[in-house]
């Protein structure tokens, strides 16, 4: 017998997280901090938007905490609870000191005790304080005070808050005293609770004190808030060592693939670049589209649309199966090579989103490599002033370099020389991107640095000794291609010599268009139809 079970719908888990959207969002936050701690801190605050739905982030439920300690300002008069206080205090002196007029009447001397309530001082708890020190003559004058003086502390600490925030209160409500408590508890009870959350510590959070204080669905943003994190680590993205956050070769990987899939939509939009090249290497079937023979092919038949063709031609059974009837799968030759490109770290990259779009186009071209191209190798090179190596998983975070503001070009065509020498390669080349001339160079082994004749001049010897190294990664067969996301009349120059010298190519472009040039121009160079 089959039994069916019915459970109240609920429209959040048709929209539950998982951890690919998740990172997704994480890496958009990446884009613009080059810092996992600072996307992970940003992703914790401000959540992920999935569709029409925006998931809750801390930042969310501190908006509630303010909203809820606003209302409480906007409602209530603080003023009133101390004015109830007052006028207790007011009326034991006032029954004291009747008291005392009578028994002055009746001739005992109550002169000092009338002059000590006289000079009891305006603060209420000090007044409260220094009448303990005072022999009361009247007993429910008395037993009044021995009730105030219970409560003194939270006299002290209601008119301190009342220094504090006094002006805060700005309603209408009057507040008793006993009530004046319960509201400075709740507002600690939120300031305790803003302050676990802006720790942004989540487990830390007391969450049965956001479930009480704010209601509502809080606890359940508060619960997609943690399941966001660790979705990442479940996902293998994301790894917590103590107080920070690495990013796993998975989340590598993804990160790669998710500037490859941008870029690639860009094209889709915009369109694909044409450059003509010159192209050998292996042979791959392209089985989606297939065209007739022709004598010299090599007999990769497409049997079906053959099969087709003599059906069309001759009909009947058997079949007879014609020369012009052959139908061959299109296929592809493909070029191993080595390429190493060369990313600009210096200081002025920073302007107008350039290195972003350069070192997503890097990150994407290392995906497209290690996925379609395996056999091929990619090596990264940061030049700044000096050169490093980068490698895949240090290239998400990788940024300009404020600290060393010099380009030292030279450096970074040496140390990629260096590498294509570890691979060899019938087609080597460097892909050179940069928004400006050089400004440092090595020589027997020592750094020297020059600033700019004049402000957008050249650094002449640095200029030399970079065009220096490209006269011998020319003799090695190596070809240099330039992308510059600047036109200036000085970089323009020192370009067109490097090209002279190397005949590679230039390519003026802007950050938005960056990864359209560079990943066309190096698929048009792995690949042509034949």
């Amino acid at each position: 017998m089959l039994h069916i079970r019915y459970s109240r719908w609920d429209a959040r888990t048709r929209d539950s997280l998982d951890s690919e959207s998740v990172f997704d969002q994480l890496n958009d936050y990446m884009n613009d901090t080059n810092d996992l701690q600072q996307a992970m801190r940003r992703l914790m605050q401000k959540g992920i938007k999935q569709g029409e739905k925006q998931t809750s982030g801390i930042d969310d439920l501190l908006s509630q905490v303010a909203r809820e300690m606003r209302k409480l300002y906007d409602e209530y008069r603080l003023q009133s609870a101390l004015d109830e206080v007052q006028e207790k205090l007011e009326s034991v002196v006032e029954q004291e000191r009747q008291t005392l007029e009578e028994l002055d009447k009746a001739g005992q001397d109550t002169q000092n005790k009338q002059q000590f309530l006289n000079d009891l001082p305006s603060k209420t708890s000090d007044a409260v304080e220094k009448l303990t020190t005072y022999a009361f003559e009247n007993p429910d004058a008395e037993k009044e005070f021995q009730q105030l003086l219970s409560q003194l502390e939270q006299i002290r600490k209601l008119e301190n808050w009342q220094r504090r925030e006094g002006n805060l209160f700005r309603g209408q409500k009057p507040m008793e005293f006993q009530q004046s408590q319960e509201l400075m508890e709740r507002m600690e009870d939120l300031r305790r609770l803003e302050s676990q959350l802006s720790s942004m510590q989540l487990k830390d959070v007391d969450k049965d004190l956001l479930d009480r204080l704010l209601g509502g669905d809080t606890k359940q943003d508060f619960e997609g808030v943690m399941r966001m994190q660790s979705l990442l680590e479940e996902g293998g993205y994301v790894l917590e060592h103590g107080d920070r956050y690495e990013l796993t070769p998975r989340g590598v990987r993804r990160v790669g693939q998710l500037a490859l899939r941008d870029i690639y939509q860009q094209l889709r939009r915009d369109g694909m670049g044409r450059h003509s090249v010159r192209y050998r290497g292996n042979q791959e079937l392209v089985i989606e589209s297939s065209r007739p023979y022709v004598q010299g092919d090599a007999l990769h038949l497409n049997m079906i649309q053959t099969l087709k063709n003599a059906l069309l031609h001759g009909g009947g059974v058997p079949v007879r199966i014609r020369p012009e009837d052959f139908s061959v799968y299109e296929s592809e030759h493909t070029a191993r090579a080595a390429t190493v490109l060369l990313l600009d770290m210096s200081w002025s990259m920073s302007w107008e989103g350039r290195f972003a779009a350069a070192k997503k186009v890097a990150l994407a071209m290392e995906t497209l490599v290690r996925s379609l191209h395996p056999r091929d190798y990619f090596g990264i090179v940061g030049f700044f002033t000096r050169a490093v190596e980068l490698k895949p998983k240090d290239l998400p975070q990788a940024t300009w370099n404020m600290g060393d503001p010099f380009t030292n070009l030279q450096d970074g065509l040496h140390l990629a020389a260096e590498l294509l020498e570890r691979r060899p390669s019938a087609n080597q080349q460097m892909i050179v991107i940069t928004d400006g001339q050089p400004t440092a160079y090595c020589r027997h082994g020592r750094l020297y640095c020059e600033w700019p004749l004049s402000f957008g001049g050249i650094s002449q010897r640095a200029a030399e000794e970079t065009l220096k190294e490209a006269e011998r990664i020319t003799r090695k067969g190596i070809t240099i291609n330039t992308f510059m996301l600047d036109d200036s009349p000085v970089l323009r120059g020192f370009v067109d010599d490097l090209t002279r010298i190397n005949k590679g190519r230039a390519f003026y472009t802007r950050p938005d268009r960056l990864g359209e040039y560079l990943l066309v121009d190096y698929l048009a160079h792995q690949r042509k139809k034949v």
